[in-house]
């Protein structure tokens, strides 16, 4: 009611003083000031009433815990981060950085297989995940340092959301995860474990943490992540918001991390050599994996474009704008592309 009101009064008083004129105030007091959105107490009265209640029924008389429970924090104000995060941030980004410092100079120096590429396209999927994750922090600190709202644009949960010092801490955990799991490979020969185990390892511990069903480790950003998933994987049946594009967005971005779990889940179940403790780096003659069979490289090559295909689509049938069919031509292309690609890539 205030804001209101304080919108229409800064309005009129300035349409006053440009036409040098009383009219606005005039209008301000015949028409405003009675208006039932202005006169109106009944706002107050259930404030009241849901503040008592709040009081006596959850909180036994407790006023300033149920105000507490109550008040929700301004949109898009920094949330304080406790000492200890602020710690494990650095912590585990001074851990990160060491560690692939070892990781380089172990590769150089043990790494002596004839073909590599099962290590690195195993592994690169992680690391541009966790790269991901770092970046998101910056771009979080980069909006709340400009005034960007992003918790309103993103319609987060004002009272609990990530931090860019959280997003930092999650990055950082999991490189050192990342650094320790390759490292195990490296070294596998030393500590007689088929390096073939350590990138289960690692991406099972991954699955685990995202979909941890207790409420622990960020459990709201988490549930909030994987019902935006859901939203983003059966785009025609919602309506499309902000958070839904900008997620298939960034999906088509990180397609290589598709195409990595692709080459993953392909190299398990045809290639990997289970007997041989080097089996990620064991020279093959086996190209199943690095080949479009199937076709199945080209479908999951387009899934992240056809996400946002199908978005367009439905925001066109909602509010019936032009460009979002333009929009979803442009997504349309990327099928033509990766068709013909496969096409050229088993024909030539």
């Amino acid at each position: 009611q205030n804001l209101n009101f304080t919108g229409f009064r800064k309005i009129l008083k300035k349409h006053d003083k440009n036409l040098e004129t009383t009219r606005g105030a005039e209008w301000r007091v015949a028409e405003v000031e009675v208006a039932p959105f202005y006169t109106c107490k009944k706002i107050n009265q259930l404030i009241s009433e849901t503040e008592e209640v709040v009081t006596n029924e959850l909180e036994d008389g407790d006023r300033q815990k149920a105000m507490k429970r109550l008040r929700v924090p301004p949109l898009g104000a920094a949330q304080p981060v406790p000492a200890w995060t602020t710690f494990r941030v650095g912590l585990f980004c001074g851990l990160f950085i060491a560690l692939n410092v070892t990781v380089i100079l172990s590769g150089v120096a043990f790494i002596d297989g004839p073909n590599v590429w099962p290590l690195v396209r195993i592994y690169r999927g992680g690391f541009l995940l966790i790269e991901f994750l770092f970046l998101l922090g910056i771009n979080t600190y980069g909006w709340r340092q400009a005034g960007v709202n992003h918790v309103l644009i993103f319609e987060l949960n004002p009272r609990s959301n990530l931090s860019h010092q959280h997003l930092f801490e999650i990055a950082g955990f999991l490189g050192v995860l990342w650094c320790l799991s390759l490292l195990a490979c490296i070294y596998g020969k030393f500590t007689y474990i088929p390096m073939q185990v350590n990138p289960l390892i690692l991406y099972g511990f991954m699955l685990l943490f995202l979909i941890n069903p207790t409420k622990t480790l960020y459990y709201k950003s988490r549930f909030w992540l994987l019902k935006l998933l859901f939203r983003v994987f059966t785009a025609p049946f919602h309506k499309v918001g902000f958070a839904d594009f900008w997620l298939a967005d960034q999906l088509n971005s990180l397609v290589v991390i598709l195409m990595d779990l692709e080459y993953m889940i392909c190299f398990y179940s045809f290639e990997v050599q289970w007997e041989d403790n080097a089996g990620l780096l064991a020279d093959t003659d086996n190209q199943i994996c690095n080949s479009y069979s199937y076709g199945v490289r080209a479908v999951v090559q387009c899934i992240p474009a056809w996400l946002r295909f199908i978005q367009c689509l439905r925001r066109y049938r909602d509010n019936k704008r032009a460009f979002h069919l333009v929009n979803a031509g442009k997504y349309s292309t990327t099928f033509f592309v990766v068709t013909f690609a496969a096409l050229y890539s088993t024909h030539k």
